[in-house]
């Protein structure tokens, strides 16, 4: 009789059965498909004021940049409010001697992005494979390389680069810690995260007010063939969430 209590019954036999924790039965008479909005209607200003309530940056004493990173905007907005981008953030920050990239409430994101976030601390040359994506629905799979031109400069190789996590880190910014991880770029402080995907669609079920959230996208990395999904990306050294920050100031 109770459609709640139903759905929440449903999610945990197919967790049971097909040990995914990603797919879910949801019971949402009040659901409505997000439609993003057109970026062309909005203002460059407008958007880098989203940006900025999705994104702290400060430096910290030793001159460690501190960026902490809600939302992982993808490479149309990039482009669009990249000098905006520059001037509020990158600006700020380049001149560290280390950086922390604050992932522990990044829950959402854009594949695009994944690319110009990595190329920050990569090199130009040569091109590196960062990651594959085999699209579901489209039978497609997408390649994601470093880039070889970014908007400003790059922070490099050499600066010590720390990532923290938690256990609600989710999605596109587990991807990212990933391929830092796995290219040795970075070290990853925290908690082992989610376990996500990068893409979820949620599918109606007949003509009711139950849905299906499945996964319909898997990333492969190159360097070693697997994916962060499900099991998430384990950190190299495992602390507290809330220990994760003073953690990285010390070992930097």
């Amino acid at each position: 009789p109770d459609p709640g209590t139903l759905a929440s019954v449903l999610t945990e036999g197919v967790k049971n059965t097909i040990g995914d924790s990603r797919v879910k039965v949801t019971y949402e008479p009040e659901y409505v498909p997000a439609v993003p909005p057109a970026m062309p209607d909005i203002p460059p200003e407008q958007l880098a004021g989203m940006i900025k309530a999705t994104v702290k940056v400060e430096v910290l004493d030793g001159n460690i940049a501190y960026l902490k990173i809600q939302h992982i905007i993808g490479e149309e907005m990039a482009q669009k409010v990249g000098p905006l981008l520059l001037e509020y953030i990158w600006d700020k920050v380049l001149p560290t001697s280390a950086m922390i990239l604050d992932f522990r409430s990044a829950v959402s994101g854009e594949l695009s992005g994944i690319p110009y976030i990595v190329s920050y601390y990569t090199d130009s040359e040569p091109l590196i494979h960062i990651d594959s994506v085999y699209d579901r629905p489209s039978d497609i799979t997408t390649e994601l390389w470093s880039m070889p031109t970014l908007l400003g400069k790059r922070y490099g190789t050499s600066k010590p680069l720390m990532i923290l996590t938690s256990k609600n880190t989710l999605g596109v910014a587990e991807d990212v810690a990933y391929c830092l991880k796995n290219l040795k770029r970075a070290t990853i402080v925290g908690e082992n995260t989610a376990g996500g995907t990068v893409k979820i669609d949620k599918i109606k079920v007949g003509d009711t007010d139950f849905y299906v959230s499945v996964p319909v996208a898997k990333s492969i990395n190159p360097i070693t063939g697997k994916s962060w999904e499900i099991d998430g990306v384990a950190p190299h050294v495992e602390v507290p969430a809330e220990d994760a920050l003073e953690t990285a100031v010390a070992i930097i």
